[in-house]
């Protein structure tokens, strides 16, 4: 009789024993493992230090922007620096130019007004002999060549100056000041320049 009863302590209960199978699955596959474990915390870690390079890497396009910008600004800087003095040098060669070719024809002009003044000798001699016949065409040639520069100097009576006179006669007085006494033959300016010196008597 006891060995009866040994015997059936012996014996599992297969519902007990289908329930312990159970627990055991059921706690293995709640819980996770270490190995899930590190993998899940090493991805997270990973994730991380992509968004820090991802930063960086933004950072350094804007760094690169700005360079480029500041490089633009300046080339911007230095072309219009350029152009500033190409103006200049234009404008200072345009004036150059310009004074260049008036000066060619006052030159011209002069010559030409040289060139008459024998002409104007002879009609002033004429005028001395016959003043209403001469006298009408002596002020025509004045007029025309005052209008393009030519002046009759005006120094009878005043102090003598070499740079304006030239004296071919000269007349002894009291010892003062040197002055025209007479005109022989006119001079004349030429723009402000003396294009022919008179020929003067003087005294003193």
């Amino acid at each position: 009789m006891s060995d009866m009863s040994s015997h059936d302590d012996d014996v599992l209960d297969p519902q007990d024993e289908r329930g312990s199978e159970v627990e055991d699955f059921t706690s293995e596959t709640t819980r996770p493992s270490t190995a899930q474990a590190s993998a899940t915390s090493d991805f997270g870690a990973g994730d991380a230090i992509d968004l820090e390079g991802l930063d960086d890497l933004t950072e350094g396009d804007d760094s690169s922007t700005n360079d480029s910008a500041d490089e633009a600004a300046a080339e911007i800087e230095r072309f219009r620096e350029l152009a500033m003095r190409t103006q200049a040098d234009f404008e200072n060669y345009r004036k150059r130019v310009a004074n260049q070719i008036n000066d060619e024809v006052d030159r011209a002009t002069s010559r030409v007004a040289e060139a008459l003044l024998p002409v104007l000798d002879a009609t002033e001699a004429a005028y001395v002999r016959h003043p209403d016949e001469v006298g009408p065409l002596l002020n025509v040639l004045l007029v025309e060549l005052k209008k393009a520069g030519l002046e009759t100097m005006d120094i009878a009576d005043k102090p003598f100056d070499p740079e304006t006179a030239e004296a071919v006669a000269h007349e002894a007085g009291d010892g003062g000041d040197i002055v025209v006494a007479e005109v022989l033959r006119s001079g004349y300016f030429w723009k402000g320049r003396t294009l022919r010196p008179a020929m003067v008597r003087t005294k003193d």
